[in-house]
């Protein structure tokens, strides 16, 4: 493993990468350190010219509970200048965009659950493969957060409006059939199979002149999200706002008691908040 990366573990052979979030007594919430790690790892691979296809995978079972609320006070921390409260708020737009910007093909491999924040990093991946058990959510509003990190138009290309608004004003939770009708997942695997099948559709890719799947995965991605960052680049500012209301901070407060050890509803995913 890299020296650097201590949430994360990076694997390199025959032109594929393989990225595996490492915190799995946080089940993969996304801290800051997990995501600047996340970021950091995406720039590396982007110049590299021995691989050709990356996955980024999760535990057995769970993919992400989404950001951590353990890191959420510092949203509406008034003690912090505006400026760095918008620095903090921003980290999940950048590391949403840092694995949409790797030139590469991208593919995210989930199992168990890809939640909140987990679920709008895999959505900055090229195609996504779960197990027919796992499930997605966005339970961002019941937080009483808008749903940001640039996701919302990418939720939108993928499903329309209606749907979108479907994930994120209703917190719908989607199985993974449900998931693949919608067109949130590209395939499904039996459970526990989605990292083998990811490497399958990556072992495809890689049989294609990798230049000209990036020229075209550059060219798509061009008219696909040309309008993407007009309507989004705003929302760092948003979840400071919403952040710092008391019906926000009354629901995080729900969640982080739901979620303590003990409590009936840590034992099932974490459902974190994200920025």
């Amino acid at each position: 493993m890299p020296a650097g990366y201590e949430n994360l573990k990076l694997e390199v052979a025959d032109r594929c990468a393989v990225v595996r979030l490492d915190r799995p007594a946080a089940r993969n919430a996304l801290s800051n350190r997990l995501m600047r790690e996340l970021i950091a790892v995406a720039r590396e691979l982007a110049e590299r010219d021995d691989v050709d296809a990356v996955i980024l995978t999760g535990a057995a079972r769970f993919f992400s509970a989404g950001a951590d609320l353990d890191d959420a006070r510092a949203w509406a921390d008034a003690s912090l200048s505006i400026s760095e409260r918008r620095r903090i708020t921003a980290t999940g737009y950048r590391l949403c965009r840092a694995w949409e910007e790797i030139p590469q093909i991208t593919i995210a491999a989930i199992e168990g659950y890809a939640v909140g924040g987990g679920l709008a990093l895999a959505l900055a991946c090229d195609w996504r493969v779960a197990g027919e058990d796992a499930f997605v959510s966005l339970p961002e509003i019941s937080l009483g957060i808008p749903l940001t990190w640039g996701t919302v138009p990418r939720l939108v290309n993928l499903l329309g409006p209606a749907k979108a608004k479907r994930l994120t004003i209703l917190c719908e939770r989607f199985a993974a059939p449900q998931a693949l009708a919608l067109g949130l997942l590209d395939y499904t695997a039996p459970s526990g199979g989605a990292l083998a099948l990811a490497r399958e559709v990556a072992a495809r890719v890689l049989s294609m002149p990798p230049a000209v799947v990036r020229m075209s995965k550059e060219s798509v991605n061009a008219v696909a999200t040309a309008l993407n960052h007009a309507a989004g680049y705003m929302a760092h500012d948003q979840i400071a706002l919403a952040a710092a209301s008391e019906e926000s901070q009354a629901a995080r407060q729900a969640a982080l008691r739901r979620n303590r050890p003990g409590s009936r509803a840590a034992a099932g995913p974490r459902e974190d908040a994200d920025d």
